[in-house]
């Protein structure tokens, strides 16, 4: 059974940063993959924020984070991770990550229908 499991969100105030984290199960980060993680706040649309590919190793960014987050993986803990680094009040959202096992590309990351997988969410809450 393949799962996806959040963590580290939490409340930070402006300039502030968090590391999030996701744990995979059920697949091997050794193995093809696209993971991606994206945020929704509330009245907003679901937005892809960084991804992450086993065929080029590569981080992609949306410009809104682009030079602030950073992506990377760790294969031993089959975990992937976003750094927050200068939070703003417009990044609180609920944060999720996703798993496309089929399309191993970064490309098209905010593509919400070619994730077969997903995680929970977890809460990023930024003060003023």
């Amino acid at each position: 059974e393949v799962q996806l499991v959040e963590s580290g969100g939490g409340l930070v105030q402006a300039g502030g940063s968090l590391r999030l984290s996701c744990a995979a199960s059920g697949f091997s980060l050794g193995d093809e993959y696209a993971i991606t993680w994206f945020r929704q706040a509330p009245g907003k649309e679901r937005e892809g924020v960084s991804c992450i590919n086993s065929s080029d190793g590569r981080g992609y960014y949306a410009d809104s984070v682009k030079g602030r987050f950073t992506i990377f993986s760790d294969d031993a803990k089959n975990t992937v991770y976003l750094e927050m680094n200068s939070l703003k009040p417009e990044d609180t959202a609920v944060y999720s990550c996703a798993a496309d096992l089929k399309w191993p590309l970064c490309g098209g990351m905010g593509v919400t229908y070619r994730y077969t997988y997903w995680g929970q969410g977890t809460q990023v809450t930024v003060s003023s």
